[in-house]
């Protein structure tokens, strides 16, 4: 196979991208200021914002913490505002509390759900709103719960203080950054060339940097404890995992080993470089004259990607609709594909986010966005003050390019790598939206930061059932028939034995037993169910996979071979507290797309509800925890056996308006095939 051929060359550029950025590092200065919480959530994206959202609802002193200066992550700073949601749980309207007050807010705000008119969602709108509106709800949630918000934007975590047990995080070193005297404004230059700056101690002609030491407050309405419990919470809410990493916990990257409990998995023994790829959103502007879009000068490198994809989607018109976001003046209905739209129309807004276009896919040992740990060590980013933020530097820039150059492909390309040539025909009357009152907020017209569909995955503690840890795979959320001849064939014959008794349900135990013939032992039709299940998410299994050689746009690349074959439609599934809760850290939760999930599992456990409902669980547990003198971990450790205290947590996120489970769901009920 190609990729196989260049091993040799991988490994070259591998070792001569490891540049240690982080050995002649600093020691911090003293800390600038020293900020007390009883909750710090690092991120401040969808699941970052539920978390605070439910903190200060609790009344807690909540520290929230984000990259960029917008709170909301997909649904303004990664420029994702297209809420991907599953029909039927729309239709139910059976979301998180916080989720569906944002809805609201979105419809009071523009006078409906849909401003953009898209057809990818009822809920399509701008970034620079979806930031304003999150942030209102958070002012708010502080108000009405009597808490206490302190909003750090522009801001990293650096070091994590450890106890020397090595179970507690007691403080957290940050730095904050702004614009130096006499330079441009945030926003001004993409992430690729401020990220580096962002993560170092000292001053710099572009930065000026105030350190922030984060320390536990005195817990309010706390009860006595027969042992010490944490007295603060620690949440990695940002995009990848960066405490996850920090703190050095068991985690996993990119794609698991094939196993009875991830059977489509697209490797034998795994490959942690491969995760999906990640996007820079951008906003185009249907305008009435054709207008001058320079070339860049960058474009022929990328020109060997872009595509509409396959035929049925090979209509400009299509595409721009798809995640319109501002639509003012509605145009003529029109239907391509069999997909019901109406045209553009001059001043509407579209927000481009399509796999063979801005996604960006890297998937190998020289180009990985997401450093390995192996990676972190050779770059000095687990050394003490060494932290970087984990990402490689050149593939940010590449993959902003890489956007630039598929705008331009847009408006006066007419190549298709995918659907050959006199497919794709100029677009001129469009134009590429800047500026920092521009729907992305940026001068460069990229999203602030990408939207990342995979980071790192926490593995869960141990548990009855886990004995390698705790957590969530293909076959706990799939319909897929796993009876294929495919799955008879890639597996061997006891995993494929293990891969039915999975399945099988209640019948499980007799199939083990060799009481019930295999062949008449039903799978199960529903997803897992969990007894710490502290939320819920729907959506199907949705891969833009990693690219299989290097660069990504190098001519005739191709998807990394079967890992396509794990998409597919999911039963409503739960979030289960035991993958929130990490190995080794007492007192750190982590939420949104890093939680103890699979490759494939994540690929739809990343939308935007679930993130929601994910951190919604985290804000409640966290003040939960509090209160009752109790770290997380002691909710769960001793089931299967009941937990008291777990299902008064669990009563209290229910009353709440954060459900734990879809209506007509159990073990017992079978019907959930009616969940299309």
């Amino acid at each position: 196979m190609k990729r196989s051929l260049t091993i040799l060359a991988l490994c070259s550029a591998y070792l001569s991208s490891l540049i240690p950025v982080s050995a002649t590092a600093t020691p911090p200065r003293t800390p600038d200021q020293t900020v007390n919480c009883e909750i710090l959530v690092v991120g401040g994206g969808l699941a970052g914002a539920a978390t605070a959202y439910e903190g200060l609802l609790a009344g807690r002193t909540v520290c929230l913490t984000e990259i960029t200066d917008w709170v909301g992550g997909q649904i303004s700073a990664q420029g994702t505002s297209a809420l991907d949601e599953k029909g039927t749980q729309r239709s139910l309207l059976f979301f998180p509390r916080g989720y569906l007050e944002f809805r609201q807010r979105i419809k009071s705000y523009y006078g409906t759900l849909n401003p953009g008119n898209c057809w990818v969602s009822e809920v399509c709108f701008l970034p620079r709103d979806g930031a304003k509106i999150l942030f209102s709800m958070l002012q708010d949630a502080a108000k009405r719960g009597h808490g206490k918000l302190n909003w750090f934007p522009s801001t990293v975590v650096k070091e994590l203080e450890i106890d020397p047990s090595g179970h507690l995080i007691q403080s957290a070193i940050a730095i904050q950054h702004r614009p130096a005297k006499g330079a441009p404004p945030l926003n001004t230059e993409p992430l690729s060339q401020t990220i580096g700056d962002s993560y170092q101690y000292e001053n710099s002609p572009r930065f000026e940097k105030t350190i922030l030491r984060f320390v536990p407050s005195q817990v309010k309405n706390r009860r006595l404890a027969q042992s010490p419990a944490p007295n603060w919470y620690v949440v990695d809410a940002t995009e990848t995992g960066e405490m996850i990493a920090l703190a050095d916990v068991p985690y996993t990257l990119g794609i698991n080993p094939r196993s009875y409990q991830e059977p489509s998995s697209s490797r034998a023994t795994g490959d942690d470089h491969c995760t999906q790829g990640f996007t820079y959103t951008f906003a185009m502007e249907a305008t009435k004259e054709p207008q001058a879009n320079p070339m860049p000068p960058f474009y022929p490198q990328y020109a060997p990607y872009y595509s509409y994809e396959s035929p049925r989607l090979a209509n400009f018109p299509l595409v721009f609709t798809y995640r319109r976001i501002w639509d003012p003046h509605p145009g003529k209905p029109a239907k391509f594909g069999g997909i019901e739209f109406t045209t553009p129309t001059p001043g509407d807004i579209s927000m481009q986010n399509w796999t063979w276009g801005n996604d960006y896919r890297p998937g190998t040992v020289a180009d990985n966005l997401i450093y390995t740990r192996e990676q972190l060590q050779a770059t000095g980013q687990l050394q003490t003050g060494g932290w970087m933020g984990g990402l490689r530097q050149e593939s940010l820039r590449h993959a902003e390019e890489n956007a630039k150059g598929y705008f331009y492909w847009l408006v006066a390309g007419t190549t298709d790598s995918q659907l050959g040539p006199g497919v794709k025909q100029p677009e001129p009357n469009n134009r590429y939206l800047t500026g920092l009152d521009s729907p992305m907020g940026t001068v460069h017209g990229l999203s602030k930061y990408p939207y990342i569909r995979e980071g790192r995955h926490i593995i869960g503690r141990p548990a009855w059932g886990w004995p390698q840890g705790f957590g969530v795979w293909e076959i706990d959320i799939s319909r897929k028939n796993f009876l294929q001849d495919y799955y008879r064939q890639a597996l061997s014959p006891d995993t494929f034995f293990s891969l039915r008794a999975a399945l099988a349900g209640l019948q499980s135990t007799a199939l083990i037993a060799g009481i019930e013939p295999a062949s008449q032992v039903k799978l199960r039709t529903r997803a897992t169910i969990y007894p710490d299940s502290v939320g819920i998410g729907f959506y199907p299994i949705d891969f833009h996979p990693c690219m299989a050689m290097t660069p990504p746009e190098l001519p005739g690349n191709f998807d990394y071979p079967g890992e396509r074959r794990g998409a597919d439609q999911t039963y409503p599934f739960q979030i289960p507290l035991r993958a929130m809760i990490p190995q080794k850290i007492d007192n750190m939760l982590v939420v949104g797309k890093i939680i103890a999930t699979s490759h494939i599992a994540g690929a739809a456990y990343r939308v935007h509800s679930f993130e929601w409902s994910s951190g919604a669980a985290a804000g409640t547990t966290a003040a939960f925890a509090l209160t009752k003198a109790i770290a997380p971990y002691q909710l769960v450790e001793q089931l299967p056996t009941p937990e008291p205290l777990l299902e008064l947590l669990q009563h209290r996120l229910e009353q709440n308006g954060n459900p734990i489970a879809f209506p007509n769901t159990s073990i017992f009920n079978n019907s959930w095939q009616d969940w299309k």
